[in-house]
Formats: structure tokens, C-alpha cells, sequence
């Protein structure tokens, strides 16, 4: 997301699912409700319900998008016109090549049920140029969105859900520039003790430049703790995601969600970079 450290293919109109059959927006919709409450974020509701089992779940199957859910800024949930969200040679990419420009055409691609209590692991590298008319902060800039708002409930012009964002960055040719790092659209989290509400916030993880994978985890507890890891390694972690009611996205669905969030959806972005996710699994954790 913008503020960086301030200071299956889809078609026009549908996404095909590994069944075969095209979901078509109506019925992405209708998976997007029975899924997840019709505005999301924080109810205990969208906690994952394995039974306590503590199998990871492969949320990209390695085929199809079947199960994700596009939402592309001036695009109803569903449409996805310049096919940015695919999957080729096993991987999960986000391309622009039928783009002329980014035009502030920021995409979210949402997994359709919600989650509260979990780890998720996401590889993932940057790849190419950017898109022409993509912003200077968003050279190798991605994101995992969790504890977010339901795709359904996003305005039209919406550029990114009410979540928590563990930003995703590739390294420039020189200078630091860490990955995992926090963003909060719309949201603020308690850090040392301390309502934290600066945009970005930088992990301590070391810097990747060029196209090598790297390996995110998220350790998400409800509304109790959340760690970000890098290869291994913690970088970052906070307490207490709430929403932001002086953000006019999270003001408009406040009082439909609670304010201190306990879980919602996830979504990986697109935000005019290239990037393949080549594994996005998440295991379930005891709340």
C-alpha cells in the first residue's frame, strides 16, 4: 500500500472454478455472503473451522482460482476485464500486461470465507516492470490484507478493504527496504503498549532484491496478537486491530462490524508490480 514505511484466469465478467463450470458474478456474490457476514470483519463467526485440526489448508489449489474472488477498483466483485489475476505454469500471478496504464486500477484478489485464529504461509517473488502509470511507491509493492472487510461491502472507487495489511516489498538497487512490514487502511493496532496511528510501519527483516522467493508468515490470534515472519524469522508483531472511525471507509461500516476486529477476510493485492504467489496455505489455530 501507498505511504510505503512513511515517514484460472478471470474473464471480463466470471472466473472459472476447477469444477469446470464458470461462477458467474451472481454466484461469486452469493459464495462471497454464504461465506462470510455481509460486511465481514470481526465477528467470531469467521473463525476457521477445522475442527482443531492443525493440517494446513492449501488455499491456491496450483491450477485454477477456484475459491478466490477478484475486486478490482471500478469493477464489480467478480470483473476483472484486463485479467489480472491468473494462474499459469502452477503459479498464482498478478500481470498487466492487457493494461495501457494502472490507472488507479488497485485490485484485491479475496479468498471466500473469512478467518480468525490462524497461520498463514505465502511465498511469493517480484518479477518484470511495473505497469506504466503505477505510482513510484508501489515499484515491487504488494500486500497480504487480513482481519478485512467483505469484498461485498467495498464501494465501486474503494482502492483498498478496511483490513490490516503485512506489506509485501522488493529491495531497489541500493538502500534498506524491508518486507512484512504493517500497513493499516482504515484501521490503527496497539504496538509497545501504544495505539500506533502512522500508516507504515517497517519490520526488522533483511531486504530481498530481484526476483528470489521469499517466504511470509502471519500468526494471527483474533484480537489478541498478530506476528509477521520472514523466512523463519520474527520481524514484527502488535495486539489489538481495531478499526479507524475517523477513516471515512471504516466510519461507513462502522456500526455493522465491531470496532476491535477479531477476524475477516484475506485478499492479496495488485497494485501495478508483477508478482507470482507460488504458495498461499494457512493452518488453524486454537482460539
Amino acid at each position: 500500500m501507498h505511504g510505503e514505511n512513511t515517514p484460472v484466469a478471470c474473464t471480463s465478467r466470471t472466473c472459472r472454478s476447477s469444477r469446470g463450470p464458470e461462477l458467474t458474478r451472481r454466484r461469486l456474490l452469493t459464495a462471497a455472503a454464504s461465506a462470510a457476514p455481509a460486511v465481514l470483519l470481526g465477528t467470531g463467526r469467521g473463525r476457521a473451522r477445522a475442527a482443531g485440526s492443525a493440517e494446513p489448508i492449501s488455499l491456491f489449489d496450483g491450477k485454477s482460482l477456484s475459491g478466490w474472488i477478484p475486486k478490482i477498483r471500478g469493477f464489480r466483485l467478480g470483473e476483472d476485464d484486463g485479467r489480472t489475476f491468473r494462474v499459469e505454469d502452477g503459479l498464482l500471478k498478478v500481470r498487466y500486461d492487457q493494461y495501457d496504464k494502472f490507472d488507479e486500477r488497485f485490485g484485491h484478489l479475496f479468498y471466500e470465507k473469512p478467518f480468525s485464529h490462524y497461520r498463514l504461509r505465502v511465498e511469493y517473488r517480484f518479477v518484470g516492470r511495473q505497469v506504466p502509470g503505477g505510482p513510484g511507491w508501489a515499484f515491487r509493492n504488494s500486500g497480504i490484507m487480513i482481519h478485512g472487510q467483505d469484498a461485498s461491502s467495498m464501494s465501486l472507487d474503494q482502492k483498498f478493504p478496511v483490513s490490516i495489511e503485512v506489506q509485501l516489498l522488493g529491495g531497489r538497487e541500493t538502500g534498506r527496504r524491508p518486507t512484512a512490514n504493517l500497513c493499516t487502511p482504515g484501521t490503527h493496532v496497539v504496538m509497545n503498549g501504544r495505539l500506533l496511528k502512522r500508516h507504515c510501519t517497517s519490520s526488522t527483516s533483511d531486504t530481498f532484491r530481484g526476483d528470489q522467493w521469499v517466504t511470509v508468515e502471519v500468526e494471527v490470534r483474533g484480537n489478541e496478537r498478530i506476528r509477521h515472519f520472514v523466512n523463519g524469522k520474527l520481524v514484527l508483531e502488535y495486539t489489538k486491530p481495531q478499526l479507524d472511525l475517523d477513516d471515512p471507509d471504516a466510519k461507513r461500516i462502522a456500526g455493522q462490524v465491531p470496532t476491535m476486529l477479531t477476524g475477516g477476510t484475506i485478499s492479496l493485492q495488485s497494485e501495478s508490480h508483477p508478482i507470482d504467489f507460488r504458495k498461499v496455505e494457512l493452518t488453524p489455530l486454537a482460539g
